[in-house]
């Protein structure tokens, strides 16, 4: 997995997150993870196709993502949620919308060329996500509301 595909992602995440819920981001140690691993309950997930394949995965816990729903809310002088209803996930949906838009757009500058899936959310418990063949960088952020990885397994087209 080339670096030039994963920094944008990378950077998105830290400058959206930063952005969207006004407080302080830090980022943790990149590591992968195997073929096959465990979601932490609420995952936003973003398929490539074109130059570059595979998908992008916004994990957290429930709490976590309601927690960070009702942040953006509150931001944008709308009501919070106190739970992941409709409202929430729609706004995580949102959340990954705009940080995959923002690595697209760097991507793009770099003249890969590539197309995406609309966001879609994932929730519960016990869910396992399989990639055969492409191992996932993920990229742990620590926000106020808890840790979101982002979980990149992409690789180019052969």
């Amino acid at each position: 997995m080339r670096v030039e595909y994963i920094n944008p992602f990378v950077e998105s995440a830290y400058n959206v997150l930063k952005e969207v819920l006004k407080s302080d981001v830090k980022r943790g140690e990149l590591f992968l993870k195997s073929t096959s691993m465990p979601v932490l309950g609420v995952a936003a997930i973003v398929g490539l196709a074109g130059d570059v394949e595979g998908r992008v995965l916004f994990d957290m816990t429930a709490d976590t993502a309601t927690k960070v729903a009702s942040a953006m809310l509150e931001s944008m002088d709308m009501e919070p949620v106190d739970s992941l209803n409709e409202m929430a996930r729609a706004t995580i949906t949102e959340l990954a919308n705009m940080i995959t838009g923002q690595a697209v757009t760097k991507l793009h500058n770099l003249n890969f060329k590539f197309d995406l899936t609309p966001p879609a959310i994932f929730t519960g418990e016990n869910m396992e996500i399989t990639n055969p063949d492409v191992e996932a960088l993920i990229v742990p952020i620590e926000v106020p509301m808890g840790k979101i990885e982002i979980n990149v397994a992409v690789r180019e087209r052969n």
